[in-house]
Parts: C-alpha cells; structure tokens; sequence
C-alpha cells in the first residue's frame, strides 16, 4: 500500500510539473498572429493597407516568444516575454534594411514597441500599453 501511494504522489508531481512548463512555453491565449488596429497617428485603413502585424507563434527555449513584425517593406524581429501581473517585456527589436517609399509606420513602431511593458487580452483583442498610457491594439489574425 505504501509502494502506491508513493507512485501516486511521484506521478501527480510529474504530470504538475509537466503541465506548468508546457503552460509557460506554448500558451495559445497570446501565442498567435496579431494585426495591429490601433496606433497613435495612424488610421486602421492605413494599418491594414500596410498589412502591419506581429506574429507571436514561435517559442524559444527560454519561455521567451521569437516575434516577428512586418510593417510595411521591412521585416522585424524581436523577443517577448509575458509576466505576471500583465507586464509584458520586450527587448532586442532588430528589422531589415530595405529602403521603402514610406517609413512612417517603420518608425512609429521602433519608438514605441519596444516602451510597451502591459498587456491585456480581452476577447480577440491584445492591447500593450507603456508606462504613460500609450497603447497599440492588436486583433487575432484567426477571429473571423
């Protein structure tokens, strides 16, 4: 009896520490391609004729996302991080050198994502916000 309430328990604690782990590094709920909506200075037809978006769906080993932006001509690359208490952390945003037409959005982008450090997921939507209260505002390229 006391052989298989020890197996019971190792069990429960490897299927526990299992399931958080895989929680941690593949999280559907955020893991996802995002099409950015809303930016200061920029309408929505302008956002989607750019065909702006950021794509959140490959996990490095580290429980970081290997993201990936196009806003415009330029590809960009980045790595993000979800906290808890919705705090987001974004860091090492890189792009593509091609020279384009226009670069307004390209750059808008540069100052600001990298500053946001909230997030909040409400329905299909994700929103990042700084520390002052700017945000962008994201919807799941897979809601209909």
């Amino acid at each position: 009896m006391k052989n298989i309430l020890s197996f019971l328990f190792a069990f429960l604690i490897l299927n526990l520490v299992v399931n958080c782990s895989a929680v941690k590094s593949n999280n559907q709920h955020y893991q996802r391609q995002w099409m950015l909506v809303s930016l200061d200075g920029f309408t929505k037809e302008e956002l989607v004729k750019n065909k702006a978006e950021i794509n959140l769906t490959e996990p490095a080993k580290d429980g970081k996302i290997r993201g990936t932006a196009m806003m415009g001509c330029n590809r960009m690359f980045f790595n993000l991080e979800f906290k808890s208490k919705n705090r987001v952390k974004i860091s090492g945003l890189r792009s593509t050198l091609m020279a384009c037409q226009e670069m307004n959005l390209e750059t808008k982008f540069s100052k600001v994502f990298e500053k946001m450090s909230h997030y909040e997921i409400n329905g299909h939507f994700l929103t990042l916000y700084d520390e002052k209260g700017s945000q962008m505002k994201f919807i799941a390229s897979d809601w209909d």
